[in-house]
């Protein structure tokens, strides 16, 4: 897969190149026996923490959280969990398996869109034997209502599954958006039998992209193309979280928790000393206590691919 063109890597919401970028972090006089040769970067994660019984954690601060990169404590330098606007896109599988479900995925997509930050721009991404956008040529972006909703009814479901390509497609028109924060809302059964990309280039490019991706798997027991090991790996990777409904009206109601989890996220930042060659994978771990103790569940990014370093000469 080619590399993008000014590519910055942000991780979960975000990952910015800090603005001390081009100079050396050093904390005394320089040691002229050696190069530099790490730049600076504020890794912005999107967190989200339930407790064990599946309920939003809130009201927590700085302190309830622990920050591990490839095993290493890092410092927490950023923190916020503000209601800010996101860019997010709904990819939603049109293939000729999902006609009977495809009045229950508008509703359940329209609910997400009422539920969500007024000032959010979405897209609208529909797939079957290829991957198009659903709203029309010049408009990129739209928080109208009844623009999206016929961006999602413009055509029945029909053809084989483009699920990749889909994939793909919408990662590249996030970063179009203006907002910082980008998420990607997947419905589909996770199976694909008509892409030009293959599924290690969909890992790659979610591994260097600032989206989180939540998935929703709807299937029947006879479809042979299921995969819902595809949806739980994208969400995982991503910080995000997979679903698998027992029943198709059910899909509702996971829109509307969908977009509260997005609205109630934690942000939280730190900035790492890059050292590695690009494409280097970083594993991430994030832990969070309670002050009133009891197990927590985070859901945050797994992982990134560590973007090109540049060589920082000795000041």
């Amino acid at each position: 897969m080619a590399a993008r063109a000014g590519h910055i890597l942000i991780l979960g919401l975000s990952i910015a190149l800090n603005a001390l970028a081009g100079q050396a972090l050093v904390a005394g006089p320089p040691d002229p026996s050696f190069t530099l040769t790490a730049t600076a970067e504020l890794v912005l994660l999107d967190v989200s923490v339930n407790d064990a019984t599946g309920e939003h954690v809130s009201s927590l601060e700085k302190d309830n959280f622990r920050v591990y990169e490839d095993g290493k404590l890092q410092t927490i330098t950023h923190f916020s969990s503000d209601d800010v606007p996101v860019t997010v896109g709904l990819v939603i599988d049109k293939s000729g398996s999902m006609r009977p479900k495809h009045a229950n995925v508008v509703t359940a997509a329209i609910a997400f869109v009422h539920a969500s930050n007024r000032r959010d721009e979405v897209f609208v991404v529909n797939f079957n034997d290829r991957a198009s956008f659903g709203l029309p040529r010049n408009i990129s972006f739209t928080d109208d209502i009844e623009k999206l909703r016929a961006a999602l009814s413009m055509e029945p479901p029909d053809g084989r599954t483009a699920l990749y390509d889909a994939i793909v497609l919408s990662l590249n028109h996030l970063e179009k958006g203006r907002r910082d924060k980008k998420a990607l809302v997947l419905v589909s059964d996770g199976g694909d039998n008509n892409s030009s990309h293959k599924f290690d280039d969909v890992i790659q490019q979610v591994q260097e992209s600032r989206a989180t991706i939540y998935t929703i798997g709807l299937f029947d027991d006879d479809d042979k193309d299921r995969n819902p090991k595809v949806l739980a790996r994208l969400a995982r990777i991503s910080g995000g979280e997979a679903f698998l409904p027992k029943e198709v009206p059910e899909v509702v109601g996971i829109c509307r928790q969908i977009a509260s989890d997005i609205r109630t996220r934690y942000t939280v930042g730190y900035v790492p000393l890059r050292v590695g060659e690009k494409g280097s994978l970083r594993k991430i771990k994030v832990i969070a206590s309670h002050p009133g103790g009891g197990k927590l569940v985070v859901h945050t990014r797994a992982s990134y691919v560590l973007p090109d370093s540049r060589p920082v000469a000795n000041q």
